[in-house]
């Protein structure tokens, strides 16, 4: 039920929002991270965002504790971050810090990270007290900081970002059922998700009739990012599956460094960007890239400790070989042309 009330609330305020948007006239500013039709409205994280706590408020099964409160608080904050930067682009500086402060916020309301698991051990690192409390802040800030961008970067292309999130919200609702894990409210919070970026996505598919926008984009990578803490601290689940979007900004990453340009300077050397390059239609990146992550999340589900520590290894560097793959002859292609 919390599924259906949060897919055809998002549905209903998708066909409300196109509606009186195109009534007033309202437009976001055009990027040149997306390839979209002129015109597209970048409401879709102002709906995700409304929908999702909404539905969490109305759900009778749910006690909002102060971690899922300072999750839906931020949620908004970081929303009101992202309209700004829909309608008048944001420095960087300011969109970097402004997510810090989120992942700062939520490590002091309580969302943290108290135990990691080691991967290729199996052992657990306890981050309670000392100087692990330290290291738990910043395991807290540079994941939070990672998904977020990592998502807003792969939001180039129609229907890309909202599918991956489908996938990797569902992962976590069904980890979140695992009888080692037993987590029902976080299930329920996941499904809720789940229900709200499947909305969205039917909007959002090629062609899309609305876009996420920045507001979006971060919603989408903030939400994962926690729901991966709160699912007791399944970071590594979330890494496997979240490997083709980390993987590709972490490559887009080293390449401006390596061309001295600012690392936040839109450029084309995205994966899907790459593939569109070599005559790929934006349905077949989308789908191509759901079916790879489809697969991580099989995977991610399937492994336990070691397996995990060696499965991430070895998807991070398959995606990371093809992106090499594709970027060479992409740009081959150019050089032919």
């Amino acid at each position: 039920m919390p599924f259906i009330i949060s897919f055809l609330a998002t549905i209903f305020f998708s066909f409300a929002g196109i509606y009186f948007g195109k009534k007033i006239k309202w437009r976001g500013r055009n990027s040149l991270r997306h390839i979209h039709r002129k015109g597209v409205l970048r409401i879709g994280g102002i709906i995700m965002v409304l929908v999702f706590n909404g539905t969490i408020l109305l759900n009778n099964d749910l006690v909002i504790t102060p971690g899922l409160l300072g999750m839906m608080i931020v949620s908004i904050l970081l929303m009101l971050v992202g309209i700004w930067d829909d309608f008048q682009e944001m420095f960087w500086q300011a969109q970097l810090l402004c997510q810090v402060s989120a992942a700062v916020l939520v490590f002091i309301i309580g969302i943290r990270v108290y135990f990691v698991t080691n991967p290729f051990t199996g052992g657990i690192i306890h981050l309670n007290a000392g100087v692990g409390v330290i290291f738990s802040m910043l395991l807290v800030i540079i994941w939070i900081t990672l998904m977020i961008n990592s998502m807003n970067w792969l939001d180039g292309i129609d229907g890309l970002s909202g599918g991956v999130t489908f996938i990797g919200v569902l992962t976590i609702f069904a980890l979140s059922l695992k009888p080692e894990v037993n987590q029902p409210p976080m299930a329920i919070i996941a499904i809720i998700l789940a229900g709200t970026a499947l909305g969205f996505l039917i909007f959002n598919f090629n062609p899309s009739k609305i876009l996420a926008g920045t507001s979006g984009s971060m919603f989408m990578g903030f939400s994962l990012a926690v729901l991966a803490i709160f699912a007791g601290t399944k970071i590594a689940t979330a890494l496997l599956v979240m490997a083709v979007p980390i993987a590709d900004f972490l490559w887009v990453l080293f390449e401006r460094i390596k061309k001295k340009k600012s690392i936040f300077q839109p450029d084309k050397n995205h994966l899907h960007y790459r593939l569109l390059a070599l005559g790929w239609s934006q349905k077949k990146i989308a789908v191509f890239l759901y079916a790879i992550t489809l697969i991580l999340a099989v995977i991610s589900l399937n492994t336990k400790f070691i397996g995990k520590g060696v499965a991430i290894s070895a998807s991070f560097l398959i995606v990371i070989l093809f992106l090499a793959f594709v970027s060479q002859k992409s740009k081959k292609l150019d050089a032919e042309l």
